[in-house]
């Protein structure tokens, strides 16, 4: 009895001493034993919160929620404008069918989040407030957890994407609005000094990307904007991203960003697509004629 309070008090000073500016150092030392030929010392309990966590992460894959219409909550209040617009005022679109693969793709995103959950847990540091329900001025949004008592986004990312967390660039290149979320968040939990825990689920590599404070957008004003558009009967002139040059031929195609978009057509209703060795190119606007087949269906 007087051994398990010794090491509950000694538990309790560690996590005390944890700050999240050591995290992915202090995660890589517990690891360590693993890479020169040793063991981890894995506590029982730790290794029964991890499977839990796994059971609820597998519930949680095989039932999504779909359907119903959409809704502004703080996981998509960095969307580009007009997106967002199309997004919750146009239901024209039709919702397609996912590809038969990434469901899988979902599945270990889903697990990769859970694994570096434990890693922090393992390091010991507090983790705590998962996915407790927070709000912002009338929007509903959920974070995954407290980390050292400060709000941390966790990320699974292509070695493409891994980059610009761990280079500090995606300030310049937030397609999908994090930012904000991570605003909106710190901004109901009255805190400022959260960030992103990221895994490359390529290599395994992991960073902590820490916004400055300055590189975060006003949530409280971001939300009053998107509000005040959607009262408007018509989108937002500005588009999200502009066209670009498709080689020298003088044609003009979508954005990286656009290409994948639900509301593609509805932006650019001359919108016509053609099948180059490259893949699918959608053209905005055609000025040469292209000597490769136009796809009708997309």
């Amino acid at each position: 009895m007087l051994q398990r309070m010794f090491i509950h008090i000694v538990m309790n000073m560690k996590l005390q001493s944890k700050n999240l500016d050591t995290l992915v150092e202090d995660i890589y030392s517990e690891l360590a034993p693993l890479s020169n030929g040793g063991a981890l010392d894995l506590d029982d309990s730790l290794i029964e919160e991890f499977g839990e966590s796994i059971k609820k992460a597998l519930k949680t894959w095989a039932i999504p929620q779909r359907g119903g219409k959409t809704m502004l909550r703080m996981s998509n209040i960095g969307k580009p404008m007009r997106q967002l617009w199309f997004d919750l005022k146009n239901n024209k679109e039709e919702e397609t069918n996912i590809s038969s693969y990434l469901p899988i793709k979902f599945l270990y995103g889903h697990l990769l989040e859970e694994v570096l959950l434990f890693l922090v847990r393992l390091a010991n540091h507090k983790v705590e407030d998962e996915q407790k329900e927070v709000k912002v001025s009338g929007i509903k949004g959920h974070i995954d957890c407290k980390i050292d008592g400060e709000v941390v986004d966790i990320k699974t990312a292509s070695s493409y994407a891994f980059k610009k967390f761990k280079a500090g660039t995606l300030r310049d290149d937030d397609p999908f609005g994090y930012m904000a979320q991570l605003a909106g968040y710190e901004e109901s939990e009255k805190t400022d000094g959260g960030g992103f825990l990221v895994i490359n689920k390529e290599t395994g590599e992991l960073t902590l990307y820490r916004p400055e404070e300055l590189d975060k957008p006003n949530v409280k004003a971001r939300i009053r904007d998107i509000k005040d558009s959607l009262m408007l009967d018509t989108p937002p002139k500005e588009y999200c991203y502009d066209p670009v040059s498709e080689g020298k031929s003088g044609n003009m195609k979508l954005p990286r960003e656009c290409t994948y978009c639900k509301h593609k057509v509805s932006c650019y209703p001359d919108l016509r697509a053609f099948q180059y060795s490259k893949g699918l190119v959608y053209l905005t606007e055609v000025v040469n004629e292209p000597r490769v087949e136009e796809v009708y269906d997309y």
